[in-house]
């Protein structure tokens, strides 16, 4: 091993042995109300029970997830000797590795970063243990695969990329930055012919496989999400609304609160039309252009959810790692401010989560950081997006590719953050 990537294993190791350790204390003091691992133990195990007889949770409100969620979630069960429970935290730890070791050797390359890897090393635990009793780190992996896997082969990032989108859908949004022409029309045609023949194969395997469209549009205002917060507020000024549990989620009830919901699926339309926007005026692309506008599209579809969970920032995290393993990046001081956001996160769940749920003025402000840390982080990250790919005519464009020359096909992916000047 070389002497530089010491300290990454040791690092990888030291963390995520306090995270098993974490783990092993859920629902202990100082850690809140504890429960992290109930979903594991009681939801995903009662999942796997279903899926194994080869139909999906038909009719199950808890159940919002795409297709490829089953294959990960029946995982577990390949690993003999173990308890569902057991062998999906190792699973998760696995997962997690793949990801280090991806962004170690990506960071390694000429013209990298290792600041990458770090970011990614050091920022999960700041979830606490979370990430090992959720399968976000899964999805997690298949994303900054088929990013880092970009500038090699267009159709093996498309084939992750779907792989990722059939779990938990947000994996679609990274493709948003890929250039225009012919390397955009190899990855978007992988990625169709990998999710068609994915969802293919998993309807001849399983029944009910889209039942859960049903149950996902039926989802309200969680107490986590920037409405949410609004609404914390507005309980403090009076409004009679509840908090109660509603499709897996603490989530509130009341008056106004499906304007609020309406009000955040048209934010959602607006930051998907500020992208295309960007994509449509943008003209210069540096290698790093595919990971910035990853983060960001990601970012902006984060805040702008009715639902924003602690383990949505195991995503931002990961994609902001990728971001950093580029010299080229925009995204630097994005990327700080998710750390913080996700600190942030972990006070709020689970350790201060009763003042959440009860709307106190501790959970309310604690909120109205963590949401502020992320609003923030996604203006910010779209603002160096757009201004670095909307160059002024005649600015200096020496590293840097136009978006209007396709280059050839021996140099089109950029590799080794190698680009041809416009």
């Amino acid at each position: 091993m070389k002497p530089r990537l010491l300290p990454v294993a040791a690092g990888w190791l030291t963390t995520r042995a306090l995270m098993l350790w974490l783990l092993a204390r859920d629902g202990h003091a100082p850690l809140g109300i504890g429960g992290v691992a109930r979903e594991v133990h009681e939801l995903y195990a009662r999942w796997y029970g279903v899926l194994a007889h080869g139909t999906f949770p038909s009719g199950d409100r808890l159940w919002q997830y795409p297709p490829g969620a089953g294959p990960v979630l029946l995982s577990p069960g390949l690993l003999p000797g173990l308890t569902y429970f057991q062998a999906f935290v190792l699973l998760a730890l696995a997962a997690d590795a793949v990801v280090a070791v991806a962004l170690t050797r990506a960071g390694t390359r000429t013209g990298r970063s290792l600041r990458g890897a770090a970011l990614w090393i050091a920022g999960l635990p700041l979830l606490l243990h979370l990430p090992l009793a959720r399968y976000d780190v899964q999805v997690t992996a298949l994303a900054v695969i088929a990013l880092l896997t970009f500038s090699r082969s267009t159709r093996a990032c498309g084939a992750f990329a779907a792989l990722g989108a059939l779990v938990k859908v947000w994996p679609a949004l990274i493709l948003i930055g890929t250039p225009r022409g012919r390397t955009t029309r190899e990855v978007w045609t992988s990625a169709a012919v990998t999710a068609g023949a994915l969802l293919l194969a998993l309807a001849a395997l399983f029944r009910d496989p889209f039942d859960f469209l049903r149950q996902q549009g039926g989802r309200g205002v969680q107490i986590e999400s920037l409405g949410g917060t609004a609404l914390s507020f507005a309980r403090h000024a009076g409004w009679p609304g509840q908090v109660r549990y509603r499709y897996g989620a603490m989530e509130f009830t009341g008056p106004y609160v499906s304007t609020i919901a309406a009000g955040s699926l048209a934010l959602t339309v607006v930051a998907f039309g500020a992208l295309l926007l960007w994509r449509l005026r943008a003209r210069h692309w540096t290698p790093a252009t595919p990971y910035d506008a990853a983060l960001c599209a990601v970012l902006l579809f984060t805040v702008t959810s009715r639902v924003i969970s602690p383990q949505y920032l195991v995503w931002l995290l990961g994609l902001a790692a990728v971001c950093l393993t580029s010299r080229h990046t925009s995204q630097r001081p994005v990327a700080v401010l998710i750390m913080v956001a996700a600190a942030a996160s972990a006070l709020a769940y689970p350790v201060l989560y009763r003042d959440v749920m009860d709307c106190t003025w501790t959970g309310t402000l604690l909120m109205l950081v963590r949401n502020g840390l992320l609003v923030g982080a996604a203006a910010l990250s779209f603002r160096r997006l757009w201004t670095a790919g909307i160059r002024p005519a005649g600015a200096r464009s020496t590293g840097i590719r136009s978006a209007e020359t396709e280059p050839s096909h021996n140099s089109r992916h950029l590799p080794h953050e190698t680009v041809s000047t416009s």
